[in-house]
């Protein structure tokens, strides 16, 4: 566990592909509400995240939204620190990595508003989520800019990846209904260390 000199702490635990980090917070409740830090650059480096960011994103999705698998090609590809501010999401990493002895395999977390917990995807994985409550707010900071000619994705459904979303007929936009199989994919991102 890091803690700052104000004594906030983040627990950073691995997930069954031990490159996905589940960030758990210090959350100080007290009558008015509670207060926690989502990012602390000294705090997730001494938890073994030494991370930068270049965006942060917050999208807005209703229950039964999916939305992914997504990622970046190439070098473009983005590390996400994800989040719900609101709501209660099924969140989803998919390694694409070739070569890695994990590619092809996902692991999943709920995250919600209630332990308000964040899960570190790291750049060569595909991401998405599903709402789980009414309505979800989800807060994600990339490691990289967005690059719409680097934008790119792989099926929520693909067999060969096999996903277990826990819903069938979830709400898609057109471009991720769309989206090619894992044997179609032309480009895939890259890892970083």
């Amino acid at each position: 566990m890091a803690r700052t000199r104000a004594g906030d702490a983040v627990n950073v635990t691995a997930l069954a592909i031990p490159d996905v980090k589940l960030v758990t917070p210090t959350v100080k409740p007290d009558s008015r509400g509670f207060f926690l830090e989502r990012w602390n650059e000294a705090a997730f480096a001494e938890a073994g995240l030494p991370l930068r960011f270049a965006q942060d994103n917050h999208s807005r999705s209703t229950r039964g939204v999916l939305r992914g698998l997504h990622f970046q090609t190439g070098r473009h590809s983005q590390g996400k620190l994800v989040g719900v501010a609101r709501g209660r999401i099924l969140d989803v990493a998919v390694d694409l990595r070739r070569g890695s002895a994990t590619f092809a395999r996902w692991v999943s977390v709920v995250l919600d508003d209630v332990d308000l917990r964040q899960v570190w995807v790291p750049a060569g994985f595909a991401h998405g989520f599903l709402v789980l409550s009414e309505v979800a707010d989800v807060l994600y900071k990339t490691d990289r800019p967005y690059l719409p000619a680097a934008d790119a994705g792989v099926r929520w459904d693909d067999p060969t990846l096999g996903v277990d979303w826990g819903a069938a007929g979830p709400v898609l936009s057109a471009r991720d209904s769309q989206l090619p199989l894992l044997a179609d994919l032309e480009a895939f991102p890259e890892g970083r260390p």
